[in-house]
């Protein structure tokens, strides 16, 4: 069995964004080599995501609304956590949309559903960031 591990880094340019990693995801299932087994990715800050989705510009409006309105980001003094920060929010988003995914690796591939990819979530941003992308398999 073989392993391969690489940590991909973002630096995002508003408080909230997501971005479609799955093209740096295939390009880390193509430099390990690895044809069966299994690939996992997962959000390394505590206010940031990784989840599997459609890649449609509506949807992701909707999921700006609907986060906002479970865990709206202000006011700040709603939020017992906004001692020294500002972002419980944030932590709160993350926890509703994951930590993690894991995907089979068939032939080569990403083993997905229609219209799956996968997106990097942010929720407190304006800083560099990093996801850990971890593949197991022969």
């Amino acid at each position: 069995m073989k392993s391969y591990r690489k940590e991909l880094w973002f630096n995002t340019t508003q408080r909230r964004e997501l971005i479609n990693i799955t093209p740096e995801i295939r390009e880390c299932l193509r430099e390990s080599g690895i044809k069966e087994g299994l690939l996992l990715c997962n959000a390394m800050h505590i206010t940031s995501s990784v989840f599997i989705n459609d890649d449609e510009g509506g949807l992701h409006q909707d999921f700006e609304k609907f986060l906002e309105r479970l865990a709206p980001e202000k006011p700040h003094s709603q939020y017992a956590h906004n001692t020294y920060e500002d972002n419980a929010d944030a932590h709160l988003k993350r926890t509703i949309m994951g930590r993690e995914v894991v995907v089979a690796i068939t032939e080569g591939k990403l083993d997905f559903g229609p219209w799956e990819q996968i997106f990097y979530g942010e929720f407190d941003g304006k800083r560099r960031k990093r996801v850990l992308v971890k593949i197991i398999g022969a």
